[in-house]
């Protein structure tokens, strides 16, 4: 009985979340090497978006050469303070690629070819969370009209 107790606990939260925010993601790549050793995820800077990035795979490129190339990553821990540690030490003979799972962190993000010249490809996806949106705009108008009515007709011509 218990353990379809803790199923319902799951799957409530579940539905919950879904109707407080709106989840969007697209793929996302970037490719690091001596030319270009980092690279700094940001997203946009709408207030009500919050951007992560999850990344999935870090693999050699066509071209590595037979050396240790070490992959960091910096970004923000749970206090707010910047931190950066090394996701992967990949080298072509023995380990071209690693799986990260879901590693899931939120904008601002540097990835970063800390040793060796590549080529490395970082790939995950990026994710956009946001509010939910409709009841949100819906309430703004509602303001905005409740404003609009007393104001005289020139000023309303500004508005447009």
């Amino acid at each position: 009985m218990s353990h379809s107790h803790g199923e319902d606990d799951c799957c409530s939260e579940d539905h919950g979340s879904v109707g407080q925010s709106r989840l969007e993601s697209y793929v996302f790549s970037c490719e690091l090497s001596s030319k270009v050793p980092f690279y700094t995820f940001q997203g946009d800077e709408e207030e009500d978006l919050e951007h992560f990035l999850e990344l999935r795979t870090v693999c050699l490129g066509e071209g590595a050469k037979e050396e240790s190339n070490v992959v960091e990553v910096t970004a923000m821990n749970h206090q707010g303070k910047t931190i950066s540690v090394p996701v992967a030490n990949l080298h072509i003979n023995c380990l071209p690629m690693v799986s990260l799972g879901e590693f899931e962190l939120k904008a601002p993000v540097t990835i970063r070819l800390k040793s060796g010249t590549g080529p490395v490809t970082v790939s995950g996806l990026h994710l956009i969370a946001s509010d939910n949106a409709d009841s949100d705009l819906s309430s703004e108008e509602e303001d905005l009209d409740e404003e609009i009515i007393p104001i005289k007709p020139a000023k309303k011509k500004q508005k447009l």
